[in-house]
């Protein structure tokens, strides 16, 4: 048992080296994450609750999280959103492991809270839709932080997070159908390439 929960321990630390640097599968590798995806499943069935216990984020926190996933990646007619690809769950498995992923998404999670209870007097999550719009049309662009230098760890924050939900939406079952990828399949035979027109 002690072997089976280092291997697993060590396999999501190697997962979070090289931090989130761009979009998806560019940090992750897709059998990792799907590694990681399948200890949340297994986590969940083995739960007699049937649902994933937050590693990382206070339960606050964590409301937050789910609603930033979402907001980035909603349910729409095609496919399900980053709650069904379960995203929160993969962001807040690999921060477990990584201090300096914990520090950036918890931190960020502390600005918003803190912003927004300086503006509106209460919580992100407490906040009306058009509220939350104007705090996050803040950190969404770059060039928001080239004009106020006091935005650069909260828009660095969303960019983070916008590129770890990517990966967690993506590299889920939801994301990979909603990509189309069939995966790798081999031809039973081949019929030659198609013929080239005369010019």
């Amino acid at each position: 048992m002690a072997a089976d929960t280092l291997s697993r321990r060590t396999i999501l630390k190697s997962l979070t080296i090289g931090a989130v640097a761009g979009s998806v599968l560019r940090v992750i590798p897709l059998e990792a994450a799907e590694y990681a995806h399948t200890m949340i499943a297994l986590e969940k069935t083995d739960a007699k609750t049937g649902a994933y216990t937050a590693k990382v984020f206070d339960a606050q926190q964590y409301k937050t999280l789910q609603l930033l996933c979402e907001t980035l990646f909603p349910a729409d007619a095609d496919s399900g959103g980053a709650i069904e690809a379960g995203a929160p769950e993969f962001i807040d498995l690999l921060t477990s492991e990584n201090e300096e992923y914990k520090a950036k998404l918890t931190g960020g999670l502390k600005w918003l809270d803190s912003t927004c209870a300086t503006r509106f007097s209460k919580a992100y999550l407490d906040c009306t839709p058009q509220q939350q719009k104007e705090i996050l049309d803040l950190i969404a662009y770059r060039k928001n932080s080239e004009q106020d230098e006091s935005l650069r760890e909260p828009v660095d924050f969303f960019s983070f997070l916008r590129n770890f939900t990517a990966d967690g939406f993506f590299t889920s079952k939801i994301g990979i159908k909603y990509l189309g990828y069939k995966g790798n399949t081999y031809l039973t035979e081949f019929p030659g390439c198609p013929p080239v027109p005369d010019v």
